[in-house]
């Protein structure tokens, strides 16, 4: 017998989790799959020996995301985070200067005059991002080569930027990650400012290195020596593929969740959703996995809120 749509009741004020609930009943066109992907969400949160990657893109940390993403790290649901560069521009930076509000159609070439960067809808001025970045960046990384380091993995390298956030700013991922001992790995290092800042600093200190196979090595050893493994993965790109593409030696992931706003239909990695991943052994057949379709900004902090609601009760 076909299930009937029930209708939305708010009437009541229900918390997250109990409307979150009443969104799989909705037969919402949406609504349901992240009622799924909370049920999904849940369980790799609440599993102590399930080994959790969480991966995502930078853009997210110039939003407010941030504090949602480094909640959950610092309060121990997240093992192991693999993202781009622009996390660690952006946290770092953010650590010490703000970001501002803006619109999608501003005059980019007036901000461009008044040296305003536009991140989608978000404003933030030069000195706030690139300057900031750099001068902190030459001071952790001349600090690294007196300690004696000529080698880094981005491992090592995002330790260092966490411990040279103050333990104040609650909401950087980074300090969140170097306090909780969770490892960041960040394949595409040189693609942002800080590691433009690394190949700066190169030009005079050759014997300098990174050593991108022991974040390999540490992925490994994360995967081969986990009892299951989960991944909360947050758009798609270099973060997403990497922890699939890990997870595949172990043959595939136990449990999955994917929030996009990629199509499908183009065959970009970006766009594949986990029931893809399965045919490439990235994901295990029997796993609890669903991808949620839509603005992470908006969904993911809601999500959170639900499943974590849910486990604390």
């Amino acid at each position: 017998m076909p299930r009937k749509v029930e209708d939305i009741r708010i009437d009541d004020a229900p918390s997250l989790d109990a409307l979150v609930r009443r969104l799989e009943s909705a037969g919402g066109f949406s609504a349901r799959e992240v009622a799924r992907g909370v049920d999904v969400l849940a369980r790799i949160l609440g599993d102590e020996e399930m080994t959790r990657f969480l991966s995502f893109p930078a853009d997210i940390v110039a939003t407010g995301t941030r504090g949602v993403l480094a909640t959950l790290v610092r309060e121990g649901y997240v093992d192991a985070v693999i993202t781009t560069c622009g996390t660690l521009d952006h946290d770092l930076a953010r650590a010490f200067r703000a970001y501002y509000h803006g619109e999608w159609d501003l005059d980019d070439r007036e901000l461009r005059r008044r040296h305003l960067y536009r991140l989608g809808n978000l404003v933030i001025p030069e000195a706030n991002y690139g300057a900031i970045v750099e001068r902190k960046m030459r001071s952790i990384l001349r600090r690294l080569w007196a300690r004696g380091v000529r080698s880094l993995s981005t491992e090592t390298l995002a330790r260092a930027i966490g411990e040279a956030i103050p333990s104040s700013a609650r909401s950087s991922i980074l300090r969140a990650a170097a306090d909780r001992d969770v490892p960041v790995i960040v394949p595409g290092i040189t693609d942002g400012a800080v590691g433009s800042q690394l190949w700066l600093f190169w030009q005079d200190h050759r014997a300098l290195s990174l050593d991108l196979f022991a974040d390999e090595q540490r992925l490994s050893d994360l995967v081969f020596e986990a009892r299951r493994t989960g991944a909360v993965m947050l758009g798609g790109g270099i973060s997403k593929h990497h922890t699939i593409w890990w997870n595949q030696f172990r043959n595939g992931l136990d449990a999955a969740l994917y929030v996009t706003t990629a199509v499908e239909w183009d065959g970009s990695l970006s766009g594949a959703r986990t029931r893809e991943a399965v045919s490439w052994g990235k994901v295990k057949p029997n796993a609890r996995h669903t991808t949620v379709e839509g603005d992470v900004t908006v969904l993911f902090p809601l999500m959170v809120g639900a499943a974590l609601e849910r486990l604390r009760r």
